[in-house]
C-alpha cells in the first residue's frame, strides 16, 4: 500500500473530516453520558484527553523530524552529485579521442535526465514507470562510461591519471545510489501513518468527549483545530513524496552544471571547427 496514491488535497480534506468527525462523535457521547449520570467528572477526562493529545503531538513531531531530515539530505545530495559530475566531466580530458567526446555526450545526457520536468503532474503509476526508465538509462550510461574507463586503464595499469577518472566514476555511482535510496526508498512506513491516524482520531474524540461532559456548546475553534492538523499532516506527506509541487528540492546545482556542460561542448565544437579550417 502506498500513501502516494492519495492526492495531497484529498489528504487535507480527509484529515479535516476525520478530526471534525472524531470531535463530534466524542461530543455526542459525552453529552449522552452527562444526561444519564452526573458521576462522570470533567477533571479526569481532561487529564486523559491532554495525555492523548500529547501523544498526537509527539507523533507529529516524530514524523515531521523524519521527513525534514530526509529533505535536508536530498538537498545535500543534489549538490554533491553536481560536484561529482562536474569533476567527472573535467577528468574526461584524460581520455583519448574519440572516447573523450563520447564520454562528454553521455554525461550531458545523464545530467539532462536528472533535471526537473513534469513528474508532479503524472499519476503514481506513470511516475513509477518514468522513474524506472530514467534509472535504467542512467545505469546504462554508467556501465558504458565504466567500460571505456576499464579499456583505457588496461593500456597503462600504473597510470595515476586513469585512477583519478575511475575514482570520479565510482563517486558518481555512489551518489546516484544514495539519491535513489533517500528519495525513493526511505519513506515513512505505512504503519506510522496508521498509528498517527488512530491517535489523531482518539485524541480528537477525547477532546470532544471532554467538551460534552463539561456541558459546553460546540466551539468555532474546532474547525480551526481541524484545519491546523490537516495543514501539518499535508506538509508531512508532501515532504515525504519524491516529487511534489508544494515543497520542492532545489535542483539549481544540476541546472547550472547542465548549462556549463552545454557551453563547454559548444566551445569545443567551435574550436574544432576553426582548427579544421
Amino acid at each position: 500500500m502506498k500513501v502516494d496514491i492519495i492526492p495531497i488535497w484529498v489528504l487535507f480534506v480527509g484529515t479535516i473530516l476525520l478530526v471534525m468527525g472524531s470531535i463530534e462523535a466524542g461530543y455526542r457521547l459525552g453529552r449522552m453520558v452527562r444526561q444519564r449520570s452526573e458521576d462522570e467528572k470533567e477533571s479526569p477526562v481532561s487529564a486523559i484527553a491532554g495525555s492523548v493529545l500529547g501523544l498526537v503531538a509527539f507523533m507529529l513531531a516524530f514524523t515531521f523530524g523524519i521527513v525534514s531530515e530526509r529533505y535536508d539530505a536530498r538537498k545535500a545530495l543534489v549538490r554533491e552529485e553536481a560536484n561529482t559530475l562536474r569533476t567527472t566531466w573535467q577528468r574526461t580530458d584524460f581520455l583519448p579521442d574519440p572516447d573523450r567526446a563520447e564520454a562528454r555526450t553521455l554525461l550531458r545526457k545523464y545530467v539532462a535526465r536528472r533535471l526537473p520536468t513534469d513528474e508532479a503532474k503524472l499519476s503514481p503509476k506513470a511516475f513509477d514507470e518514468k522513474v524506472q526508465k530514467i534509472l535504467s538509462e542512467g545505469e546504462g550510461i554508467q556501465r558504458r562510461l565504466w567500460d571505456m574507463a576499464v579499456v583505457n586503464a588496461k593500456k597503462d595499469m600504473n597510470s595515476d591519471v586513469a585512477a583519478l577518472y575511475v575514482d570520479s566514476l565510482n563517486q558518481m555511482a555512489e551518489v546516484h545510489a544514495s539519491r535513489v535510496a533517500v528519495a525513493l526508498q526511505q519513506r515513512i512506513p505505512v504503519g506510522v501513518w496508521l498509528v498517527l491516524c488512530c491517535l489523531t482520531s482518539l485524541g480528537m474524540a477525547a477532546l470532544g468527549y471532554q467538551t460534552g461532559i463539561a456541558g459546553s456548546k460546540r466551539s468555532l475553534a474546532q474547525p480551526l483545530l481541524a484545519i491546523s492538523f490537516s495543514m501539518v499532516v499535508s506538509l508531512i506527506a508532501s515532504l515525504d513524496r519524491p516529487v511534489n509541487t508544494f515543497v520542492k528540492v532545489p535542483q539549481q546545482p544540476l541546472i547550472d552544471l547542465h548549462k556549463f556542460m552545454t557551453s563547454e561542448a559548444k566551445h569545443s565544437q567551435e574550436t574544432t571547427s576553426l582548427t579544421n579550417k
